[in-house]
């Protein structure tokens, strides 16, 4: 990348806060060199000598889980997901989650959210688009910076993730990212972009991978030459959790926060190496300024309360994350099923997400919500219980059902079980995610074994299998006998963010009522990566069969059957991709057998991303509903029967097939990644963008969504204003009730000199009409929207020509066009 000529050094020109300013003279290099680096996994350290208090952060961005680890902890507000926020189109209620979760954030006793993520969905496989907006650069970069001005208006820091190239899971934290200037600028910064010009984030935090050859927690073009040179960023930058890998290098780099703690490249090791000459005192002064910045902005730096987390489940809270769920389901077909009427005979209630609510995806982003509201429970609640039926019909689990009960846990001191246990505490569930300090610190994290023990009672007889992964050593006993050895032969899998094996599962013929015991021994082993230990053990039983046949007669008897199918948190999650988008497990199969069963069938979806629908064609009506949140079962019901519109619009593009995917390709470089590099050798051609390139024709595309109401477009109207164009069009709501749409403005230059999209999401409006409504909605477009980033010339530059602008209900549904002449023209950056 060229960067000769362009301005460097504004993190001087920068104006602090007065506070951090006088505080950071007072400090010793020592006391600076420690605002560095985490003192423990969700906080830096106080300075008692002169009453600087404590910055605690919080995982998000999907609620604030506090200071607990992954698995249990302080319950907290589960909110709708990325995605499923990006399928809202909806700024204004981006903005309003983003207040409320400055709130959640407080409750947790926290003064920095770990949020929002707005990594660009490049392939429809990786395992965290769930957590990020869209494919699309602008429609992230909006609702990017309303989450931030939602947030930060009520005094918590945004920490906008993952800074860049961060858009897969697999070998993440090692990966080398090779993106071309041009790429990164008009793609993958965008919304960073957006959120230090438009929404003044408080925070960025680095990823994990390289990015062009250098990690970005010391990328100096990256975090000093674009982030505070280019854009004049003036808040703080913390690397992903062990996503610092050297002292010099990341400090000189422009990386403030080392996280987490205790300090592994800092401290000690930071004043080494300023008393050597590889970091200046003015570099370590900086960082600590824009420390103390952060800790002015969001009151940390003088609050000296008692930390305390509590549960806050408050109804207003309640009632947005249901209106929110709604607002981002998306209606992806519908031949006249819905809305639903209330029901004269019984609803089959089918699926294997039908009784389990799955809320959220898999990773950090995961809480301990304070209820889960499952499908049939939302049903029950409006229905009543005695008009639905339930048959579950198959399996969708990558991992067998988590082992519940009443568990015990003993910790021991060293890797063997010769010793009497150094702590013991209760289980409720067979899964734990070790953190210092485990075992209320009577045990050392690199060096501890744990037997957790309890019993199993069968419901059914017949063949059961035991799975367990884990992030360490370990293998289960059924009644003393081996069943499942995670121990000899350990392997590095896709599971706990690669750094535990994959599931190992053995089977026991078990008998109905008759409990047996459950033994499973576990011992610490060195990390790769991420400095943790973790265990999950499952227990199931295979459906057979007879199970579909069940499902398939329940719906022949029924009124109308609803299906409940998709995926959960154990396939959409961090540190894992997918290895297709084709529906886990025999879902497809029960689909059609319903659907054979019964015409009067709705499918409902929940994934993370899209999936082929082999059985599309014979679906009356199909909702994708995503993960919406502790209200999902409540919401999912709102929209079947039409007390709520079915809001949303997909901010990703459906393939028909995964291979018609922009990332698919012989070449593993290309995806996943292959010698520790993947190139995204597709350039600009992300997302929809790819399909009109090729011609390709998606199974629903970018942007597409119904309602329970029509609309229509007229009148295009646009016009050259201060270097951009004012664009006016006309929606009228056509149908017989009031609903919402989104109306979306693409641009495309018809004399481009260089390969360009030929079209770009560059304006949306999300709006509500009454029926025979009409409104007039304005759209001013800025220079950059007729801009591409010239990549030999360093500049944004617009070329003499003709544009055409469409205005339409999605990247395929465009019903009205303009056209623009322009004058040639170069931006700054």
């Amino acid at each position: 990348m060229k960067t000769e000529g362009r301005p460097h050094g504004r993190d001087d020109m920068q104006k602090k806060p007065t506070e951090a300013e006088k505080f950071v003279n007072q400090l010793t290099l020592e006391e600076q060199v420690s605002l560095l680096s985490g003192e423990d996994f969700w906080s830096l350290p106080a300075i008692p000598r002169l009453g600087v208090g404590k910055l605690r952060v919080t995982d998000g961005p999907n609620g604030a889980r506090g200071g607990g680890s992954l698995v249990g902890g302080v319950k907290s507000a589960a909110f709708p997901v990325g995605i499923a926020l990006g399928a809202t189109w909806d700024a204004a209620l981006v903005e309003e989650v983003g207040a409320s979760l400055a709130e959640e954030v407080k409750s947790k006793g926290a003064h920095v959210l770990l949020a929002p993520t707005v990594n660009i969905h490049r392939s429809v496989t990786n395992g965290r688009n769930f957590e990020c907006y869209s494919e699309d650069p602008e429609l992230s970069a909006a609702l990017a910076v309303a989450y931030i001005r939602g947030l930060q208006g009520k005094g918590v820091a945004a920490t906008i993730k993952h800074f860049a190239g961060n858009e897969s899971e697999i070998e993440r934290t090692t990966m080398d990212s090779v993106v071309d200037e041009r790429s990164l600028r008009e793609v993958y910064l965008r919304p960073f972009e957006a959120a230090v010009k438009e929404g003044g984030t408080w925070a960025v935090m680095s990823s994990y991978n390289r990015l062009n050859g250098t990690y970005t927690a010391e990328n100096g073009w990256l975090l000093t030459h674009v982030l505070r040179g280019d854009w004049g960023f003036d808040g703080t930058v913390m690397s992903d959790w062990f996503g610092s890998r050297s002292t010099a290098p990341t400090v000189n780099a422009g990386l403030d926060i080392e996280m987490p703690g205790p300090p592994r490249d800092r401290g000690a090791a930071l004043v080494a190496a300023v008393e050597a000459g590889e970091v200046g005192r003015d570099t370590v002064r900086k960082r600590a300024l824009n420390v103390l910045g952060l800790m002015e902005r969001t009151g940390a730096l003088l609050d000296q309360r008692p930390h305390q987390e509590r549960a806050d489940d408050r109804p207003e809270t309640r009632e947005l994350i249901r209106r929110a769920g709604a607002a981002g389901m998306v209606l992806l077909k519908n031949d006249g099923m819905l809305p639903l009427s209330e029901p004269r005979g019984t609803i089959a209630v089918i699926g294997p997400n039908a009784q389990v609510a799955q809320i959220m995806g898999g990773g950090s982003a995961q809480l301990n919500p304070h209820y889960a509201v499952s499908p049939w429970d939302g049903l029950v609640a409006r229905l009543g219980g005695e008009r639905l039926v339930h048959e579950q019909g198959c399996t969708n689990h990558r991992w067998e059902p988590l082992w519940t009960g009443d568990l015990t846990v003993e910790f021991f001191a060293g890797r063997d079980f010769g010793a009497a246990p150094a702590h013991v505490e209760p289980m409720n569930a067979a899964t734990a995610f070790w953190i210092p300090p485990i075992a209320g610190g009577k045990v050392q994290a690199d060096s501890f074994a744990a037997r957790i023990s309890g019993a199993y009672t069968p419901e059914q007889s017949g063949t059961h299998r035991f799975g367990v992964t884990a992030a360490g050593y370990a293998r289960l006993y059924v009644d003393g006998s081996l069943v499942a050895d995670a121990w000899e032969g350990w392997t590095k899998g896709r599971t706990f963010f690669e750094e535990g094996c994959d599931e190992v599962v053995g089977e026991a013929v078990l008998e109905a009522g008759r409990p047996v015991e459950v033994v499973v021994e576990f011992t610490s082993k060195r990390a790769d990566n991420l400095r943790f230990s973790a265990i999950r053990v499952g227990v199931g039983r295979p459906l057979s069969d007879a199970d579909i046949a069940r499902a398939a007669e329940a719906a022949a008897r029924a009124e109308t059957a609803l299906v409940f199918v998709g995926r959960s948190g154990e396939w959409d999650t961090e540190g894992s991709d997918l290895e297709g988008i084709a529906l886990p497990g025999r879902q497809d199969e029960l689909v059609a057998a319903v659907l054979k069963a019964n015409p009067r069938t709705v499918v409902v979806l929940q994934t993370g991303g899209p999936v082929e629908l082999p059985w599309m064609v014979d679906a009356p009506a199909i909702l994708q509903a995503w993960y919406p949140g502790q209200e999902c079962g409540n919401a999912i019901a709102d929209v079947l029967f039409g007390d709520a519109e079915p809001g949303g619009r997909l901010p990703q593009t459906f393939p028909r097939r995964w291979s018609d995917n922009p990332t698919w390709s012989q070449d593993p470089e290309v995806y996943p990644g292959s010698g520790g590099k993947v190139r995204y050798e597709e350039g600009v051609f992300i997302g929809y963008r790819h399909y009109d390139r090729f011609g390709l024709e998606p199974l629903f595309p970018f942007g597409h969504g119904l309602g329970y109401t029509s609309f229509a477009l007229s009148d295009l109207d646009v016009i050259e204003r201060r270097g951009g164009a004012r664009a006016t069009v006309k929606v009228i709501n056509t149908g017989k009730r009031r609903g919402s749409t989104v109306v979306q403005l693409y641009v495309g230059d018809l004399e481009a000199s260089v390969p360009r999209p030929m079209k770009e999401l560059k304006a949306f409006a999300k709006i509500a009409l009454d029926p025979g409504e009409t409104r007039e909605l304005t759209f001013d477009l800025a220079p950059r929207a007729f801009a591409f980033f010239d990549q030999g010339a360093g500049c944004w530059r617009i070329e003499e020509g003709t544009f055409e602008l469409h205005a339409g209900f999605s990247a395929t549904d465009l019903r009205q066009s303009a056209a623009i002449s322009t004058p040639p023209d170069t931006l700054p950056l």
